[in-house]
């Protein structure tokens, strides 16, 4: 595996990805990373790093579209080492070009979004253990919110960034809620002494209601360059 190359291309304030490339198997492949540092606390769905906790960083890797691998998790370490962060992160897949992704931005929030949606549908529909093609996959969020939340209010903004990528698939033209794997990652700060931990994170609440735009925003932006 060729060192990996950063082009740095800053898109935001809170989450300043560097869009990196790298050599694996003879395919160029590329991978955003946000080297997030102390202060944030994490929800994630991702294979690595997953759950609740402090996250010193996020690493989103491009895969190649016939991803056979058995242990996502290591490998996903494994590109993390290779660009040099250190301490507990978070790993997220895609066979979708990470370099063709959306971002957005409301209130102080801000999301990353990577779409890849050849492999999309319902979550409800009647699809378990029917094999399904081969194809670019998976929409994977990143988001970070400037204030501390409590861990429900981190769950409750899982609902909200999810409700806003729906939101956005259907008004970009898409007749699905997602993909079957797709994956996010919300970030929101530690608190210090005399923080306000905020409690809610719904659309309706205020900081809620930022993030969904910022997602809405991301996942639009994504999915016009899907």
């Amino acid at each position: 595996m060729a060192a990996a190359v950063p082009p740095s291309r800053p898109i935001a304030r809170l989450i300043p990805v560097e869009l990196l490339t790298r050599v694996e198997d003879g395919e160029r492949l590329g991978s955003l990373l946000w080297r997030a540092g102390a202060g944030w606390r994490m929800v994630s769905s991702a294979v690595l790093g997953g759950g609740i906790d402090e996250r010193a960083w996020v690493l989103n890797a491009q895969v190649s579209h016939g991803y056979r691998r058995t242990d996502p998790g290591l490998h996903l370490a494994e590109l993390a080492d290779s660009v040099g962060v250190r301490g507990t992160g978070v790993g997220l897949m895609t066979a979708a070009d990470v370099g063709r992704y959306g971002s957005g931005r409301d209130g102080g929030v801000e999301a990353v979004v990577t779409a890849g949606l050849g492999v999309r549908g319902w979550a409800a529909s009647s699809t378990e253990g029917v094999a399904l093609p081969v194809r670019p996959g998976t929409v994977n969020i990143i988001a970070a919110i400037p204030v501390p939340l409590s861990d429900a209010a981190l769950v409750n903004a899982v609902t909200t960034a999810t409700e806003a990528k729906v939101q956005a698939l259907l008004d970009a033209g898409y007749d699905c809620s997602g993909t079957p794997t797709d994956a996010l990652c919300v970030a929101a700060r530690t608190p210090i002494p005399g923080d306000e931990v905020h409690a809610f994170a719904g659309p309706r609440s205020v900081w809620g209601a930022r993030l969904a735009r910022a997602v809405y925003t991301a996942v639009r932006g994504a999915a016009v360059e899907a």
